[in-house]
């Protein structure tokens, strides 16, 4: 009895000692987690801790919440805890420098006045009888203010590069200049009807990512220098630029001035020629600096693109009246393994879209250092940009396919001292001699002498592909109550404006950023897919030339009929065309089953694969549980 006493007292202690034990660490250890994530998704960066670390001036940050509306939305009200909890911590990092006010705006209220007033966008619910609020205001000691409307969760995994970059703007109010120089409507001037993004004439969705951190100035191509104020200087398919623009280049880039230039044998953002009514008629343009490049020790090799079919994308294209998914090697989704994890501009990007791009390489004996960041596998091959100009043969590229054993260069930092490309000095304008006043020109001859050599290294980076600025290769876009939202799908832009960052010279933001989004996809299962694809197309490819064969036999015989009578034939003919007949629906019915057969196999695969990852650790757990569990019965038995 005393025993039963001392185990039941015992067991009320331990309740009573875990309960407390409970509440005193979860008010002691609030702030205390374990990040057990593979990249430390949940962890603040360096580059976040820096910024807040360099704060000058206090911040302020109002974070503007309905909690007794969230509480009835279960998906948001996670995510509304999660933000509160980093801010929190944002907060004690800064050491005093940020203050932060948690505001919970009831209609008709002061607070859901000023929330209004600094731009936050209210959800209606309730048949819009009430307004949700869920997003933040920061403000600096100099008025300046910067806002996050409402916090998309699809954007949860990016939310401490958004919160980072707000401070960070507030704490650097004035933007560096970026020189933009572009013969794609990229900014949204002048776009014909079919180069239009979704949205009409806006400007892609990079420049809107660009516009964050920098203020653009667009420069013509028929401009002879780079503003002095520029920064840093972007230059998007440069097709046909004149020496006037080139020699600018040139010159800017041998005082020290840093560039990001993108060119491309085959962009399928450029339609040109054909009639604009009729896109499809139209082949994509191509783009090149080969005079510049040539003094810098690089060229992109001529009229090939690059395939790689182990990177492919997956398209989906109508073959016999039939939908199907096959791979488009041109299109490629680059990973970790693929980019430089010396250089801070790749070295945690996640995944990067290219399409249609190009192959770099080194050229002569310039004495630079060409490093590269983004490369293929060995499995890559260089394919005719003809190919691709116009309607191109999926089914030819794909049987055509041979792998080169080499991996090949897309994007590459040129450093090192060149000398200038244009060895006899600044070219003459010939238009603009007669036109430009005696004071224009001398006042744009003394402000630089001409440079024979750089000064410093130069710092380029040379992209070979211009549609990774697209919109559909990197994101998608949503329109929340009239404001365009980008959710990225890829890291292209988490690229271009950590190169960008990095080429003026700031770097706090490119690890945040680069810990935006990660993906792991299944790279066993789509090497099984691509081996059973070629197996199964290349027994595809035979049925397709018997099925011609004999399509053309039938016709052949068709056209043998008497003159005269067509509608008669002899007893042989019949007979001969039955037996076509029979062949051709044999033939289509083996080409079905070959094409089902591929879809059960890559299923099986599929079901295998999920299987291993999924649901085998549990299968294993559960017999190992059982194992002991039955070892100890063995035991107590015996």
């Amino acid at each position: 009895m005393n025993k039963r006493l001392l185990t039941g007292t015992g067991i009320a202690l331990a309740a009573v000692l875990f309960g407390a034990f409970n509440m005193m660490s979860s008010a002691a250890l609030r702030s205390a987690r374990f990040d057990l994530t593979d990249h430390q998704l949940y962890t603040l960066s360096d580059g976040t801790k820096n910024v807040l670390g360099n704060l000058a001036e206090p911040i302020t940050l109002r974070f503007y919440l309905s909690k007794k509306l969230a509480t009835g939305l279960p998906g948001i009200k996670g995510y509304a805890t999660r933000v509160q909890e980093m801010l929190e911590e944002y907060a004690q990092v800064a050491d005093g420098q940020l203050l932060l006010q948690v505001m919970d705006p009831e209609p008709f209220s002061e607070e859901e006045d000023r929330a209004v007033a600094y731009g936050l966008q209210g959800v209606p619910l309730d048949n819009g009888s009430t307004q949700f609020y869920f997003g933040l205001a920061g403000t600096s000691s100099t008025d300046d203010l910067e806002v996050i409307p409402f916090f998309q969760p699809e954007r949860e995994e990016f939310l401490e590069y958004d919160l980072t970059k707000m401070i960070y703007g507030l704490a650097n109010p004035k933007k560096k200049i970026l020189g933009l120089l572009s013969s794609l409507p990229i900014d949204g001037a002048g776009a014909m009807p079919f180069m239009q993004q979704p949205g009409g004439s806006q400007p892609w969705l990079i420049v809107t990512h660009i516009e964050q951190m920098f203020e653009i100035k667009k420069i013509e191509a028929t401009a002879t220098t780079i503003p002095e104020d520029v920064s840093v200087l972007m230059v998007v398919h440069p097709k046909s630029l004149g020496d006037p623009i080139l020699y600018a280049i040139d010159q800017f880039v041998l005082q020290g001035g840093h560039a990001m230039i993108f060119v491309d044998p085959l962009a399928e953002s450029d339609r040109e020629g054909g009639n604009p009514m009729n896109p499809m008629g139209a082949t994509p343009g191509n783009s090149d600096l080969p005079r510049l490049f040539d003094a810098w020790g690089l060229e992109m090799v001529k009229g090939k693109v690059l395939g790689d079919l182990p990177l492919a994308k997956k398209v989906q294209i109508q073959q016999q009246a039939r939908m199907q998914v096959i791979d488009y090697p041109v299109w490629v989704d680059f990973r970790q393994e693929h980019f430089s994890q010396d250089d801070m501009v790749t070295a945690q990007v996640p995944t990067i879209t290219m399409a249609s791009a190009g192959i770099l390489k080194k050229k002569g004996d310039v004495g630079i250092v060409l490093t590269p960041l983004i490369q293929s596998d060995e499995a890559a091959m260089k394919i005719d940009a003809s190919r691709l100009s116009f309607m191109p043969d999926l089914g030819g590229i794909l049987s055509s396919y041979q792998p080169e054993g080499e991996r090949m260069m897309v994007a590459a930092r040129v450093t090192g001292k060149v000398k200038t490309a244009f060895p006899d000095g600044q070219p003459k304008e010939p238009a603009a001699e007669e036109n430009a006043t005696p004071a224009t020109s001398s006042e744009s001859s003394s402000k630089h002498t001409h440079l024979a050599e750089s000064k410093d290294p130069i710092n380029v980076i040379v992209v070979a592909d211009t549609d990774i600025l697209q919109d559909k290769f990197w994101a998608q876009v949503q329109n929340f109550f009239g404001q365009r939202i980008g959710i990225p799908t890829s890291g292209n832009g988490t690229f271009v404006t950590n190169a960008l960052d990095n080429l003026t010279g700031s770097n706090d933001l490119i690890s945040v950023r680069s810990r935006a989004g990660y993906s792991r996809p299944f790279t066993l299962l789509r090497a099984l897919q691509q081996d059973a694809e070629q197996q199964f197309r290349q027994k595809e490819q035979a049925l397709q030339e018997r099925l011609k064969v004999t399509e053309g036999k039938l016709q052949e015989l068709q056209s043998q009929k008497p003159t005269g009578n067509a509608m008669i034939m002899s007893a042989e003919q019949q007979q001969a065309m039955a037996t076509f007949r029979q062949d051709l629906v044999q033939v289509r019915k083996e080409l079905r089953s070959v094409q089902h057969e591929l879809g059960k196999n890559i299923e099986r695969v599929e079901s295998w694969v999920k299987f291993i990852n999924i649901g085998l650790v549990p299968v294993l757990i559960g017999i190992v549980g059982v194992w002991i569990s039955s070892s100890r019965l063995r035991r107590k038995s015996a």
